[in-house]
């Protein structure tokens, strides 16, 4: 039995919270009318990415963050770069559709992006809700640095930065994804949950991380764990290769990983 790429949307539409109408999620390349053949999920689309999916045989592409290096459509100047041309061309010519499912994804209950993390750490069983963009952990009191390995063995990473003493012990943790590292999200969830230390994606390293530092200072054992966009996001995307593989069994379903941008030298 066939199925469009425009009725695989409408199944992500029913299972995720909506895009709101200024919203970035959408069919950025393809026809809605295409016969899906295979799918991948991915935290991006890069150039690795897409080759990736054509040769796995995936007409339909969906991925979590923008093709063009912006949150929303690319400006002038960055669209008239060769790379962007070169990318855009290859895109045209590999038959891949591309989706951009962003903002529907986060707006799930729960979100499904956060989820993701959590049930990648593990942390199911240990999760003690969800507060709107966070998810609260309550563990055994392990150490920061037992954390910080933890971490990185289950998401196979080489390394996580850390802010903190790492033979503090911890038990209420909070678990954020993306970009939402941010002074105004993180804390006042510090306080307001006393929370021992936050785990997060990424945000302005002169907001959190220095508000941590005093902390520590005034006698107030904090930390965090920074683990990088990609790393906190990943397994959002990769949960919902699993989801749509269940809804689709017919149909082959990927998920497509990348290494780490970053190297540490």
């Amino acid at each position: 039995m066939s199925i469009s790429i425009r009725e695989v949307l409408e199944l992500l539409a029913d299972s995720d919270g909506g895009s709101p109408e200024n919203g970035v999620d959408r069919l950025e390349y393809g026809d809605p009318d295409t016969a899906v053949k295979g799918i991948a999920t991915a935290f991006i689309a890069s150039q690795h990415v897409i080759e990736r999916a054509k040769s796995l045989e995936v007409n339909l592409l969906i991925t979590h963050e923008g093709l063009f290096y912006n949150h929303f459509q690319p400006g002038e100047q960055i669209a008239r770069t060769d790379v962007v041309r070169e990318k855009k061309s290859m895109i045209e010519q590999s038959g891949v559709a591309i989706y951009r499912n962003h903002d529907g994804v986060h707006r799930s209950q729960p979100d499904g992006i956060t989820y993701g993390l959590v049930r990648e750490l593990d942390w199911l069983d240990e999760l003690d809700g969800y507060r709107s963009f966070a998810a609260m952990i309550r563990l055994p009191g392990l150490t920061v640095a037992e954390i910080a390995a933890h971490v990185k063995n289950k998401l196979g990473l080489g390394q996580v930065r850390v802010v903190g003493d790492r033979t503090m012990s911890c038990e209420r943790i909070g678990v954020l994804v993306g970009y939402r590292g941010g002074g105004n999200p993180v804390i006042p969830l510090f306080e307001r949950e006393n929370l021992d230390l936050i785990l997060y994606g990424e945000g302005p390293e002169w907001e959190t991380p220095e508000y941590v530092k005093d902390s520590i200072s005034q006698n107030k054992p904090r930390a965090l764990v920074i683990l990088g966009h990609a790393a906190s996001e990943a397994p959002g995307m990769k949960y919902l290769a699993e989801s749509l593989q269940t809804k689709l069994p017919d149909i082959p379903v990927h998920f497509i990983s990348e290494a780490p941008l970053f190297e540490i030298l």
